[in-house]
């Protein structure tokens, strides 16, 4: 978090001088499919998903501790994936015995510090940070350490695991690699190596800049297919941003851009908006692809095939039970427990009837095993 203005508009004029130079890579004339990098797009989106035992958590850990409240610290409430894991968190706090707060962080640094500032005063046996950027938190994770209070992160830097130096005890997340990568190949299969992409992201979170920097590369791999454009604008007005992104990126590039890829579903509600007023019909190019959590709103989307075709999901709700699992191995002086939770593409095909991704693994009971030792 923290990028400038300045810094949103050189990072979209760096966008605009990409798509000139890489432009010509996209056009007409089918792609082979002999072609390496549509050989490995097609064979990664085909490649059956992990078993059902990949999201059941750990395998052991300690035993519930002693009763402490804990702070949830929301970077936006109101943002779908971060509302499903504290959902995820309210039911595991519950089952382990553990008083639970949700602190508003008004979707903005100076609402995200005093948020952690009123975490703090609480004293609490543990602070997880939802969606926020730990790297711009700093001086309120120094404070934590000085006290004693272990925090947890989702989604809080690029990379899952243990993280001391930004101050996390660990981040909970997918590996971002894996979900940029599933994004970016996605598109290249289903273009049969012909896609002529656009990239919406928000440099303010560290964790969506290296996922658009990868897909990004992903995408530029594929010898026929172009980064037509990127653009850096907030999340947290990503629905009404979008619009008017959309609708020039319509403007200059007409029929060239064939897919835009997201790190938030907001970008393509925002995007859906554009589509429609331009007079294009939910089931015909540009199609949307959320390389992000997966929430009831794409999977509508996907399910009505109303201009987004995948998602990248993550099952929200086990990470929900992982980050208590985590402050509970932190409270014991215990390690982390090194899971990582695998993402699954979801299209038409196999859209979940529920408001998220949430594997019927056991993934529940597991935990209550581990705690109740």
């Amino acid at each position: 978090m923290g990028g400038s203005e300045d810094r949103r508009l050189s990072y979209v004029a760096a966008g605009i001088l990409l798509a000139g130079a890489m432009a010509g890579g996209c056009g007409g004339g089918g792609a082979t499919s002999a072609e390496p990098a549509v050989r490995h797009a097609r064979a990664e989106v085909k490649r059956p998903p992990p078993p059902l035992s990949a999201n059941r958590g750990p395998a052991g850990g300690p035993p519930a501790q002693p009763r402490a409240p804990v702070v949830f610290v929301a970077a936006d409430p109101t943002d779908g994936g971060i509302a499903a894991v504290a959902r995820g968190v309210q039911e595991a706090a519950g089952a382990i015995g553990w008083p639970l707060q949700i602190v508003d962080g008004q979707a903005n640094i100076v609402g995200e510090q005093a948020a952690l500032r009123a975490a703090l005063r609480l004293r609490p046996g543990g602070i997880i940070l939802g969606g926020v950027d730990a790297a711009e938190q700093q001086t309120a994770l120094r404070e934590a350490r000085a006290q004693g209070v272990p925090v947890v992160g989702w989604h809080a830097v690029p990379t899952p695991g243990p993280d001391p130096g930004s101050g996390l005890f660990t981040n909970v997340t997918s590996d971002p690699a894996a979900v940029a990568r599933l994004a970016a190949d996605y598109a290249i299969a289903e273009s049969d190596g012909t896609a002529g992409v656009a990239i919406f992201t928000d440099s303010e979170y560290a964790i969506d800049t290296y996922t658009s920097d990868l897909m990004a590369s992903d995408i530029a791999s594929c010898r026929r297919c172009s980064v037509l454009e990127t653009f850096d604008s907030p999340v947290s007005t990503a629905s009404i941003g979008a619009v008017s992104l959309v609708a020039a990126l319509l403007e200059r590039y007409g029929k060239r851009v064939s897919y835009l890829l997201a790190v938030n579903g907001a970008f393509i509600d925002g995007a859906s908006t554009a589509l429609t007023g331009a007079g294009v019909r939910g089931g015909q190019p540009p199609f949307s692809v959320a390389a992000s959590e997966g929430v009831e709103s794409e999977f509508a989307r996907v399910r009505g095939d109303e201009y987004q075709k995948a998602s990248i999901a993550e099952p929200l709700n086990l990470q929900g039970w992982q980050l208590i699992d985590e402050l509970n191995r932190a409270r014991a002086h215990q390690p982390p427990s090194g899971y990582v939770a695998p993402p699954k593409l979801i299209t038409q095909s196999n859209v979940p009837s529920g408001a998220v991704f949430d594997p019927p693994s056991g993934y529940r009971e597991n935990y209550l095993r581990i705690w109740r030792r």
